[in-house]
Order: structure tokens, then sequence, then C-alpha cells
């Protein structure tokens, strides 16, 4: 049969909508798109005129999965604007916080969403009746996450307490004791959750990655560093703009980003842990050493162990902030308005995030942009996609399409925050 199409309803288990066209003829792939047809959100133009302390506040509703990577990659971009640089406890306690996020984020998607593709269920509510007891312990990791987050943040999802310079309030130190003892336990199923996903059956499948993360001298990036390319590059945040431009494509309101000329570059867990392995806290080295991970992993299926580890190196390091946390003097640094440019870029659990904003001389925000990491990865699960089918067209339409939808959740995609998946049309 030279003509067939396949089509999915929907993609599950991840967040937001989006479809795949793939095109075949004589047996060789001739075109494939990742659509992303959400509408636009146009933060970027709301935030236009707004006072220089109101981004954070405004970008934490992006994302209810990941506000706290918004809030701080808009926080520092402010800062720099205005010449500010927030360290000491303050710096701690923002490090802590968005540990909280990589819990409870991380957790979902493994749980959740990615563990049902390797156990052969549809959902993780249908994993639960065989396997409750690691769906448990998956929701218990989850909610620690959320308890770091809201006793720093005010509350789990668009949290309200951080602010530009800092937080309204911080805590004594005796209220992070509860927290610790939470961690503790979260430590031991994070573990727990490294051998159990390092057991899963995955596709022999490796693609030559060129990998972008933040890269920091002192610690497992996350909150701030150069910019680091596996190919040797590297460069500060002030200078993305020169490396990274977006464009728009046909097919996607989500802009594909090229990294210097070229298209396909991956962001998040499998390039943060290529890039910064060796600062991995020594728990979750040895913890990835145990689960036979290599130095650099290339094969996007066993991106949920990475996040497994990446779990252990939150949880142990968010352990390390409390004990040594000494409560800062004042809440927050003042960050006075001026005009200029600030760069911000950290690490959500996804992938490296950039702000940038232009503020005039009453501190008003005149311009805004914001490149968040599933946009800048769309291009390079379109060439995961057309690696892992152009071998494998002759497969049942069924199972192809299934393999498709895993595809896409290994990059665990949050297409809302792309939109600026899967109904599968295979033409052959």
């Amino acid at each position: 049969m030279t003509h067939k199409s396949i089509r999915i309803g929907g993609l599950a288990r991840v967040e937001g909508q989006g479809s795949l066209l793939v095109r075949a003829r004589a047996g060789q792939i001739t075109g494939l798109e990742l659509n992303i047809y959400e509408p636009p959100r146009f933060f970027e133009a709301l935030l236009r005129g707004r006072a220089h302390t109101e981004p954070p506040d405004i970008t934490a509703r992006i994302c209810g999965i990941c506000p706290v990577a918004y809030q701080m990659s808009a926080c520092q971009a402010i800062e720099a604007a205005c010449g500010v640089e927030v360290t000491g406890p303050l710096r701690d306690l923002r490090l802590l916080m968005y540990y909280g996020e990589w819990i409870e984020s991380h957790a979902l998607h493994i749980y959740l969403l990615h563990a049902p593709d390797f156990l052969g269920y549809d959902s993780g509510v249908a994993m639960a009746a065989d396997h409750r007891p690691h769906l448990e312990r998956g929701l218990a990791l989850k909610k620690a996450g959320n308890e770091v987050v809201a006793t720093l943040g005010g509350r789990a999802i668009h949290p309200v307490n951080v602010r530009v310079g800092g937080f309204h309030r911080v805590p004594a130190r005796a209220e992070l004791a509860p927290l610790a003892e939470r961690l503790r336990r979260a430590l031991d199923q994070a573990l727990a959750t490294v051998e159990w996903v390092a057991g899963f059956e995955a596709p022999e499948v490796e693609h030559g990655y060129r990998f972008l993360a933040l890269r920091h001298p002192q610690e497992y990036a996350i909150l701030s560093g150069s910019v680091a390319v596996s190919d040797g590059t590297e460069f500060s945040a002030a200078d993305w703009p020169v490396h990274v431009v977006e464009e728009q494509v046909p097919h996607s309101t989500a802009l594909h980003a090229r990294l210097d000329g070229a298209t396909g570059y991956l962001v998040g867990a499998l390039a943060r842990y290529a890039l910064n392995g060796a600062l991995l806290n020594p728990v979750a080295r040895s913890a990835a050493e145990a689960a036979g991970l290599p130095p650099v992993c290339r094969n996007p299926f066993r991106s949920i162990v990475v996040r497994a580890v990446e779990i252990v190196h939150a949880c142990a390091e968010a352990l390390r902030v409390i004990e040594g946390y000494a409560e800062p003097d004042v809440p927050y640094v003042p960050v006075e308005p001026r005009a200029g440019v600030g760069h911000g870029i950290s690490e959500a659990p996804r992938g490296t995030l950039y702000h940038r904003y232009r503020l005039d001389g009453a501190g008003l925000v005149a311009e805004a942009a914001i490149v968040p990491p599933t946009s800048q990865n769309q291009a390079r699960i379109e060439m995961d996609l057309r690696d892992l089918i152009q071998p494998r067209l002759g497969l049942p339409e069924a199972e192809l399409a299934a393999l498709c939808e895993r595809a896409v959740r290994n990059h665990d995609p949050c297409i809302s925050c792309a939109a600026h998946f899967l109904d599968l049309h295979l033409d052959r």
C-alpha cells in the first residue's frame, strides 16, 4: 500500500494539545510536522507597560506545573536590568524553592505520565491497580515537592511570596525543620524511584544530540550560570540573543529556535546531565552509576532515569540548604527601577528558560521576550520522530502511533508554555 493515514484523537499524558503529521512515499518519510495548535497566549504583550515588579507574578501564570521557573528567570532578568544581584541566604532560599519544583514536576512526569508507557498501561490510574505502592510513592514525592514550594512561596501553585529582589517574607529556621524531615523521607523514596525506573526496558535508540544547558562552576546548575553547549560553545545570559534566534514555522503556534543558525538542539534533563553530571550531589551521582547511566545519555527513552536521578539530587541539595540556612536580615534586596535591558536564565524541569526585559526610565516594561524549553525542543523532537519512524514504517499502524506518542513523552513537553500533542496523521 502506497498511501495510508493514521489518526490519534489527542496525545495523552502531556500538558497541552498538538498533533503529528507524517508523510511517506515509497517507504521514505517525505514530511514530518509536530503541530502545536493551541492559541497564542500573548504573555509578552501583556507585560508591556507593566511595572518592573510585576513580571514574576504575571509570568508564573504561564504554567501551573513550573511557575517557580518563570518567577526565577523573570526576577533575575529584572534584577540584571536594574543592576542588582541576589546572593547569600536569599539565593539559597530561591534554590530551595526551585528544588521543590523539580521534585514535584519530575515525580508527576515519571509516575503518572511516563511510567505507564514502559509498563503497558493507558494511564497512571490504570497502572495503580497493579502497582499501587509505586504510585503512592510517586504521589508522596510530588507532595513533598509541593510542600517545599508552598513553604517558601505561600502556596504550591502560582506562588505569591516571590518578589523582585527576594521574598515578601522569609521563613525562620525553625519553620524549615518539618520540611527537612519530609525531605529525608523523600530522599529514600527518590532513591527507590531510580532503582525502579532503571529496570524498565527501553528501545535501543541513540541520537546525536547537540545539548544546551546552564553551567555553574560550583553546582549542578539550576538557578544561574553561563550557557554551555556540548560542542564547546559557552556564552553569557546577555549573549543569548546573539546565539539563539526564534522563527515562526507554518505548522505551529510555538516558535522554533535556532542555535547559531542550526535547529535541532536539545535542552532538559539529558542536556543538564551530559554537561553537568560531575557536579551532581554525591548521593545522586552514586544513584546514576548504580542505575547504569553512562556519563552522557543519548537514549531519550532513558530520560526517565535521568529525571529520577535529578529528584535524588534535588532532595539531597534541599536538605543541604536547610541544614546551612541562616535567616537573612531582610527578606529582599531593594531593586530600584532604571532604564536598561536584563537577561535571566534558569533551568526549568523541562530545560533552559530564558527571559529578557527592556525597562524604560520609569521602570516600566517596554519589551519582553520569553523562550520556554518546549519551543526550543520542538524541532529536535521532530528529528527524533523522523529517526525513530523511518526504519519502522512497516510496523502495524497502532504500534507505530503508540511509539510516536512515547517518543514525544520522552521530553515531557509543556505545550501550553510553548504556545506563545497527539493527533497523528500518517500519509503514506
